[in-house]
């Protein structure tokens, strides 16, 4: 929401808003012109003298909040978000980056690049890309890139010029029983790609497999081009290398050399976020080398392995990671970082459902971890299913390596008291997790 804010002021648009607590972002957005209010009332609408012309709300504030109420009696339309961002996206070359696993860093990777090629697009992110030190802009290029969200379904409303999508897997239980339902709105996703558009799908991905059949059924016209290490991809990786703070490979399109990505941030998965990205952007025209260029300099978004400090030789990284996929790539590269050290893992399981649905799968990935602590599940909006706890994950883990303990306080000194120089400490989770990682880094002592 802070975003389309951001972008909105930038247009000229007169913004008010409304959140519970103050935040930088909301001390960034007053600096820019907002007017914000603490707490949700409906005299945040109907106060307003001239009345709002538009309410946009964000998926995870339902019918009932005040404010909303208020604006239907007083006759203010109420736009989602996506709907008003797809209005924000309107005669722009729009490129939508879709995945249930690293659209963020894809994203993020991808304006970067093109900033370095002087393009200056457009962009809203769900998370700070750390370049800029900001998740949206209105640029004065006539590209808009877009990280599209598939938790609610509404990134069906961006009808996008290309798109990425980087996996399909199973996630946001709450909206989507199984597997079949999310296969079935990244289909509608793609079907509203504009006419001759371009789609980049990441081949070696299970349920971009799946999709490919749709793809080559219903929309013939769009440009494809696929990327993996499988000999099949239009654009082949190959020749990985992984250091502790680097990545690199070779990439090839169709038998002819591109040349190297070399990244900044360490990551198998990440070489094939900036390979993602390197197609997007040749596609928008940019110049391949420029592309390359510029995927070197970046450095990373808000929470997706984010070193908050080293202090004594122990290492603190922040991860939003909640789906056990992107855990096993987080724990995969925080092992290689930390070589002979330990690997000490702060989870927060992200909503009851999900937890009851990946218990097992959590629970393997986390045994990768040398110790993990469990805190309790972060609810977001749901209400508690009966017998759904962290315990749920704890009792099918390796009972050595995990802790249950819903205590942050308690955590914070555990794990300061646990760790030894040469040993790495990760804050994991899509909740209010990532709050320990600095007051860690702040009280870790000299022995």
């Amino acid at each position: 929401m802070s975003g389309i804010a951001k972008i909105s002021l930038a247009r000229g648009a007169d913004v008010t808003g409304s959140d519970l607590h103050e935040s930088g972002l909301i001390d960034n957005l007053k600096v820019l012109g907002a007017r914000i209010f603490l707490g949700h009332d409906g005299a945040n609408i109907s106060g307003m003298n001239p009345t709002c012309d538009i309410v946009v709300r964000s998926s995870a504030v339902p019918e009932s909040n005040p404010e909303i109420t208020a604006a239907r009696k007083e006759g203010v339309p109420v736009w989602e978000r996506a709907k008003f961002l797809a209005a924000l996206m309107e005669g722009y070359r729009s490129v939508a980056v879709a995945g249930t696993h690293g659209k963020t860093t894809t994203t993020s990777m991808l304006t970067v690049a093109l900033q370095h090629c002087r393009l200056d697009p457009s962009f809203a992110i769900g998370a700070t890309v750390r370049n800029s030190g900001t998740n949206a802009h209105h640029g004065t290029g006539d590209i808009f890139i877009v990280e599209a969200d598939e938790s609610d379904g509404s990134f069906t409303a961006y009808k996008p010029f290309g798109a990425i999508i980087t996996n399909i897997e199973l996630d946001h239980v709450d909206n989507f029983k199984d597997i079949d339902a999310i296969d079935a709105i990244f289909q509608k996703f793609v079907s509203t790609i504009a006419p001759d558009g371009f789609l980049v799908l990441d081949i070696d991905d299970p349920g971009i497999v799946r999709l490919m059949s749709y793809v080559k059924e219903n929309r013939p016209d769009l440009k494809i081009t696929t990327y993996g290490e499988s000999s099949t991809a239009d654009v082949i990786i190959d020749r990985i290398f992984l250091d502790q703070k680097s990545s690199r490979a070779r990439v090839t399109l169709r038998g002819r050399v591109l040349g190297e990505i070399s990244l900044s941030v360490p990551g198998r998965h990440n070489l094939f976020n900036a390979a993602a990205a390197l197609i997007m952007g040749m596609n928008l025209g940019a110049s391949t080398q420029e592309l390359l260029d510029g995927l070197g300099i970046f450095t990373g978004a808000r929470r997706r392995f984010e070193i908050k400090g080293a202090v004594d030789g122990i290492t603190v990284v922040d991860d939003y990671g909640h789906h056990p996929t992107e855990i096993r790539a987080t724990l995969q590269t925080a092992r290689n970082y930390v070589g002979a050290g330990r690997v000490i893992a702060i989870f927060q399981p992200h909503r009851f459902s999900r937890t009851q649905a990946f218990a097992d799968d959590f629970a393997r990935e986390l045994n990768q971890a040398d110790r993990t602590y469990l805190l309790e599940i972060y609810p977001a909006s749901e209400k508690p299913i009966p017998g759904v706890t962290s315990l749920s994950i704890a009792s099918k883990m390796s009972q050595e390596k995990v802790i249950y303990e819903p205590s942050m306080p308690a955590v914070i000194a555990a794990v300061i008291e646990e760790a030894k120089p040469g040993d790495l400490i990760l804050t994991l989770g899509a909740g209010d997790v990532s709050s320990l990682a600095p007051l860690i880094t702040a009280n870790i002592a000299t022995p």
